[in-house]
């Protein structure tokens, strides 16, 4: 079984009985992480894809059950657990948006034999609760700058889907403020993308910003890019064919794809900024864009960034920072448990 220290520093201190499961919960994979005492970082770090077990709990039983095979303890039985959960949280069911599992917190924490209940939050929430105690070699900025945690910093992460969160300085540690902005309505910025929004009608009533900016929505920019260029699209392409297409240079159309989802998150990303008021920084994490590479670089993401009349100086200001460490929403589901805890 895989085994690995997440590299993010600090002791994972509180009061909730340990040991600790932690889990990050996308539409893909499922990363498990063990906190087996106080002063102990996330280790024993494993994913597992979603589309291999039937719902959650299997998943969370088949990793302690590597954990006991393994050695590394003899019962592998969580006494706390944390769960971040691409989806809504707050209600009596947890049903996730864009994979067929769902769950009770409650009987979740039941059939774990936890000892207090199951902290479940939102995957974005705990990626911003992670951010202030991430190193620099977790994170590269994009123009050069460092973020700022005394004032409001913004996480958007386009991974299968896209999510959303802010993080607002209190007196003592920060706040997560997590949100569903990914189902925000796409607001296009001329009149070509208009035309796109519009290609996208037929297939989805409501275009949010999912419906392109994400690993689900690459294909629908794909069709829509086809259709408003009078261009031919291939049936069954995915996200990943349509960036290593697009990486490779050898497909027109799934380039422009690629260069397309880079303006409209540039332009998405900078009303986040301007809604959370976020001169700290506005962070991206999720899976895509950290494989564009240079691509990204080359982009219109920053320009459509700050593409925003008159107030382009003031995010002019704003650092744009990628997060490079796909384990970093670990660390916030401890610091969720830690601060619940306290």
């Amino acid at each position: 079984m895989p085994d690995s220290d997440l590299s993010s520093h600090g002791a994972v201190a509180g009061v909730a009985s340990y040991p600790w499961l932690l889990a990050d919960i996308g539409g893909s994979n499922a990363r498990f992480a063990w906190v087996p005492h106080p002063g102990a970082l996330p280790q024993h770090v494993r994913t597992l894809a979603v589309a291999e077990y039937p719902q959650l709990l299997d998943a969370a039983r088949a990793y302690l059950d590597g954990l006991q095979h393994a050695g590394v303890c003899g019962e592998a039985r969580p006494r706390s657990a944390a769960f971040a959960v691409a989806t809504v949280t707050g209600g009596e069911r947890v049903e996730f948006t864009n994979s067929p599992w769902n769950f009770s917190p409650r009987a979740m924490s039941q059939q774990l034999g936890l000892e207090r209940p199951l902290q479940v939050l939102n995957d974005f929430e705990a990626l911003a609760l992670s951010l202030p105690r991430l190193r620099e070699s977790q994170w590269r900025s994009l123009d050069a700058r460092k973020p700022r945690f005394d004032t409001p910093v913004a996480v958007v992460g386009p991974g299968t889907g896209l999510g959303v969160a802010g993080l607002m300085p209190l007196a003592k540690g920060w706040l997560a403020v997590p949100g569903e902005g990914g189902h925000a309505t796409l607001a296009p910025a001329d009149p070509f993308e208009a035309a796109l929004v519009a290609a996208a009608w037929p297939q989805h009533a409501h275009v949010s910003a999912e419906r392109f900016l994400s690993g689900i929505g690459l294909p629908v920019l794909y069709r829509a890019m086809a259709a408003v260029r009078g261009e031919r699209a291939l049936e069954e392409v995915d996200a990943r064919w349509i960036v290593e297409r697009a990486l490779a240079d050898d497909d027109a159309l799934a380039r422009a794809t690629v260069m397309q989802f880079c303006a409209m998150l540039g332009g998405f990303a900078g009303s986040l900024a301007l809604t959370f008021g976020a001169r700290g920084g506005l962070f991206i994490g999720g899976g895509i864009v950290p494989r564009l590479g240079g691509l990204f670089e080359r982009s219109e993401f920053r320009r459509r960034f700050e593409a925003k009349g008159r107030f382009e100086d003031y995010l002019r200001e704003v650092p744009v920072l990628l997060v490079v460490d796909t384990l970093a929403a670990l660390d916030g589901a401890a610091q969720a448990l830690e601060q619940a805890a306290a």
